[in-house]
């Protein structure tokens, strides 16, 4: 009985085989009940296949069934105990009902088990689930009963299918196998019937049985492998250890059977292969020697572009794939007469190596022409795009020489020229690399085998050499264009970096000025406190003025050569309109402030001079006495001195700006007052000197 045949009972898993054992070794057959009715029959069949699988040796044994009667009725648990009466009689040893917590009348099921047990044959003992383990181990029972043991029904159940149907296969092409290497072994057998013997082919692939086979065996010695762990692992059941040497001998006599086919298959194949071999032979021969030479007669250029010759190279690869097809044959015959060679007779090995040969010398001749073509096709392919790449670089070189230059600054200039000149160097590179490839072009085209079966090539090649050198020297001509236009590009750019240089340092010129009168305003307030210190503030000023006059005219000198430039360059620049007018703006208000400042220190000299002559004067002196209008003079003067420091200065644009601040002007004014403060009481003391006589 096969388990695909009842496989739908198998499914309800109305008994199992989990691969416990009792104390005695044993095998544990289980059968769960359950809820609704169980078919007597279809568990008959269970149990008779299950009873099947193991070894006489293991049914000596005997079998402890567990009958699950928690889910089932008392007279549903009778029924099936009775029944293994008759499937099972000499096997079963004990027979544990487990009984549900709600237990059946007692003194029913007492009494029924007491009474049947001689004529049972084996013993039936009521036990709930709890109290199961007194008689099994708990590792050899299943999670239902509060065991360690895992088994998987449906894991088995597939396992088993596998098993019978390797062991069905394997059978069936066993006998195959041996009819078919029997036959070939008749030597007396007729040509006619051993022909249709050699011809018969087996009814599955061997190498799926025999696949299949080591995939069974290596999954069975893995759970084995992994039963012996002492874990919770599924342990392998007695129907699994018996099942390894089964299939391991029906492997290797499949292996033995197998490999005496492949040797009929191999005796068979060189039997057609020498009748084959001469006729593939001079197929290939005759088709490289004919139409094969013939594409390669009709192809000599290598294009004037990429596309071009790109095309040339597809044209090329479809004649490459039609011989690729004649190769493949060539390596196929060349395989086989060398594997006739060594295991042939002695009558074929002449013919064969003839064969060999002629072979050899067709298709080494035709790949070298063609290795060659595809060589110089790629060449070309290779000259042609960087000529390509050249020619973009070029424009790109031309398009930024004919764009007129309008950078914001300088740097914008020195960077568009550094961009220029690695352009120009790039350009160099590409023609070096142009003429380099361009030389090993004509190399190849020069070195050209004669391979054109007599046909003079020279014409051909000679439009091809005019190509290639027309295409260097029209490249050369544009980068020498492109070099003058450089040049001249250069010189302007220089240029322009000169005029911006100009421009930026009399923008530089106008803040030193600006920085030169706010520093007039702002630090050169004093006026000295006598006529000596005035003298020197007065030296001082007027380097000081000198030096803003060497900004000025070097600023000037700047904007002209500008404008010079600017002429040169037929431009417009753009300090005529700004810078120009911001520096004459400075040095005027420059010009009136330092003014200012002179008739300021030219005055203070005069007083302080005129003060200190009066208060260094001896009073003895008649003619001092009755100079009245010195003092009225030096009086004048400080005054006019003390208005002016409250003056601010004016702009021609209306502005006023004062030197230093309020507190510096009251400072200085402090001191002037002093000052006249001095001359008046010398003043008194001439007018009287009776208070001079009273003083000493």
């Amino acid at each position: 009985m096969e388990a695909s045949v009842i496989l739908p009972i198998l499914k309800k898993k109305l008994a199992f085989l989990s691969g416990g054992k009792d104390r005695r070794s044993g095998l544990i057959l289980t059968i769960p009940l359950c809820l609704e009715q169980t078919n007597m029959d279809e568990l008959s069949v269970t149990l008779d296949y299950l009873l099947s699988i193991p070894s006489e040796k293991c049914k000596a044994r005997g079998f402890t069934v567990i009958v699950d009667g928690r889910k089932s009725q008392w007279n549903v648990v009778k029924t099936v105990v009775l029944m293994l009466q008759n499937v099972v009689p000499a096997e079963v040893s004990l027979v544990c009902v487990v009984k549900p917590d709600e237990f059946w009348d007692k003194k029913v099921t007492h009494f029924c088990f007491w009474k049947e047990k001689d004529r049972l044959g084996f013993e039936v003992i009521l036990v709930s689930a709890n109290k199961l383990t007194r008689y099994i181990e708990p590792c050899q029972l299943t999670e239902d009963f509060g065991g360690s043991l895992t088994y998987d029904h449906m894991d088995w159940l597939n396992k088993r299918l596998v098993f019978e149907k390797f062991t069905k296969e394997s059978t069936s092409l066993l006998d195959e196998l041996a009819l078919i290497n029997n036959g070939s072994d008749k030597g007396n057998q007729p040509e006619k019937e051993r022909s249709v013997d050699l011809n018969f082919l087996p009814s599955v692939d061997p190498e799926t049985v025999l696949q299949t086979g080591h995939e069974l065996l290596s999954e069975l010695q893995q759970r084995r492998f992994n039963g012996s762990d002492g874990g919770v692992s599924w342990s392998p059941m007695d129907d699994e250890l018996l099942a390894q040497p089964q299939v391991m001998k029906l492997l290797d006599s499949l292996r033995e059977q197998y490999t005496r086919y492949q040797e009929v298959c191999r005796q068979r194949s060189k039997r057609t292969q020498l009748e084959e071999i001469q006729q593939k032979v001079m197929q290939v021969v005759n088709w490289l020697e004919g139409p094969g030479s013939e594409q390669l007669r009709a192809q000599w250029g290598i294009g004037d572009s990429i596309r071009a010759s790109q095309a040339l190279q597809q044209k090329h690869e479809e004649i490459e794939s039609q011989h690729s097809e004649w190769f493949a044959v060539y390596v196929e015959l060349n395989q086989q007469i060398a594997a006739l060679l060594n295991a042939g007779d002695e009558e074929d090995l002449v013919e064969l190596k003839s064969l060999q040969q002629q072979l050899s010398d067709v298709c080494y001749r035709q790949a070298s022409q063609l290795e060659f073509r595809q060589n110089l096709l790629q060449a070309a392919l290779e000259f042609h795009g960087v000529a390509q790449d050249l020619s973009q670089q070029l424009d790109g070189l031309l398009g930024m020489l004919c764009v007129d230059v309008a950078p914001a600054d300088g740097a914008s200039i020195q960077q568009t020229l550094k961009l220029l000149e690695e352009k120009l160097k790039s350009v160099d590179v590409g023609l070096q690399g142009l003429r380099e490839k361009g030389q090993g072009l004509l190399d190849q085209i020069s070195n050209q085998a004669s391979w054109a079966y007599g046909k003079d090539v020279t014409i051909e090649n000679k439009e091809n050499v005019d190509h290639i050198q027309g295409v260097m020297e029209d490249m050369q001509l544009r980068k020498q264009r492109c070099e003058d236009m450089v040049d001249v590009r250069r010189l302007k750019m220089l240029q322009m970096v000169q005029l911006f240089k100009c421009e930026e340092d009399a923008a530089q010129a106008v803040e030193w000025l600006s920085e030169l009168l706010d520093a007039l305003l702002k630090t050169h307030i004093r006026l000295g406190d006598d006529a000596q210190e005035t003298k020197v503030l007065l030296e001082k000023h007027r380097k000081f003025v000198d030096v803003a006059q060497s900004t000025y005219d070097y600023g000037r000198q700047l904007l002209q050569a500008t404008v010079v430039l600017c002429q040169s360059l037929r431009c417009t620049s753009r300090s005529s309109g700004d810078t120009l007018p911001r520096l004459n703006r400075v040095w005027k208000q420059f010009t009136i402030a330092s003014e200012e400042r002179v008739h300021r220190l030219e005055m203070a000299i005069t007083f302080h001079s005129n003060a200190e002559k009066i208060l260094q004067e001896c009073p003895e002196e008649p003619e001092a006495i009755n100079d009245e209008e010195q003092f009225d003079e030096i009086e004048a003067v400080g005054k006019s001195l003390l208005d002016r420091l409250t003056v601010p200065v004016v702009y021609p644009d209306g502005t006023e700006q004062y030197f230093g601040s309020p507190s510096d002007m009251a400072s200085t004014a402090e001191h002037i007052r002093d000052r006249m403060k001095l001359v008046s009481l010398k003043r008194q003391q001439l007018r009287h000197p009776e208070m001079m006589t009273t003083e000493s």
